[in-house]
């Protein structure tokens, strides 16, 4: 019997661990989950009753009975208190009036989905994604095989050997619980990379763009109930922005962000401004996919 309650206490373990490495959760790179459990005010249990005190409680205290004359009123209703005098305030001179308002509208969204270095970005970070999500079923199959294979084993076994298999799938576990943990971690950090360099050039080319237009004000679509096609800048930020920013710099697959930045290899702003031509594309660069053209 201890046998068989060890293998289903491991069987509960690895279901859980499989819960929480499933693709969807890895996706959203989540956090670590809040603890503890909320106990309804109706399931607490009562607080213990007090000691009883030594001493007896003091009377109450008799309120004085308000004046005969008093109405109901006037016991309802607050007085009012004076307050002290507002200062007074001058005109202020005549300034400059704000321009006229010349508004312009964008869907970010819909730049993204004409750009092409956003394409890259999906095309490739979503192919790691996927390689992802298949090893991770094949590493859970594994487990669970193995699993299954103690099970049927159990009987004929001592409870050393049970003890000394069910050690060892739970390290299998862990580690691979560690490993799809940091490879999911370099997968966001790469798309923070990627994304960020697009954010960038955005925020620029939607300035030019409304400044070649004579626009003050840029408010995004979704805001705005209604609008003409003549105030739709969308399709506008997104040529100049392919015209500028065909591809961006993504890390290799096998390449952490991080150790890359700490490096001084990965490539910056300050690289583009030196003189003479570039030592050519850092080795942790993925190939650019070829510009969109309509």
């Amino acid at each position: 019997m201890p046998k068989f309650n060890r293998t289903a206490a491991l069987s509960a373990a690895l279901l859980s661990i499989s819960v929480a490495l499933a693709p969807s959760a890895m996706a959203q790179n989540a956090g670590a989950s809040g603890g503890g459990w909320f106990v309804p005010k109706a399931a607490q249990q009562p607080a213990p009753p007090a000691a009883h005190a030594q001493h007896r409680a003091p009377s109450p205290v008799q309120l004085p009975a308000p004046p005969a004359d008093s109405s109901e009123a006037d016991q309802q209703t607050p007085p009012v208190l004076p307050l002290p005098p507002i200062p007074s305030m001058q005109d202020l001179p005549k300034g400059v009036a704000p321009p006229v308002t010349v508004i312009g509208v964008i869907s970010v969204s819909g730049v993204m989905r004409q750009s092409s270095a956003a394409m890259q970005v999906e095309r490739i970070l979503g192919g790691r994604r996927d390689a992802l999500a298949q090893d991770l079923q094949k590493e859970q199959a594994g487990w669970r095989d193995e699993q299954q294979t103690l099970q049927a084993q159990a009987k004929t076994m001592t409870s050393d050997q049970i003890q000394n298999r069910e050690r060892s799938l739970q390290s299998r576990v862990m580690k691979a619980q560690r490993d799809f943990r940091n490879r999911n971690r370099i997968i966001q950090e790469a798309a923070q990379v990627s994304l960020g360099q697009i954010e960038r050039e955005l925020v620029q080319v939607i300035q030019k763009v409304a400044a070649a237009r004579g626009m003050n004000l840029v408010l995004h679509s979704e805001q705005v109930a209604l609008h003409v096609d003549g105030q739709d800048v969308t399709n506008d930020v997104a040529k100049q922005l392919n015209a500028i920013l065909p591809s961006v710099f993504i890390p290799d697959a096998n390449v952490d962000p991080e150790v890359l930045a700490k490096s001084g290899k990965m490539p910056t702003t300050a690289d583009a401004d030196q003189e003479g031509p570039a030592s050519g594309p850092a080795p942790a660069a993925e190939p650019a996919a070829p510009a969109l053209h309509k």
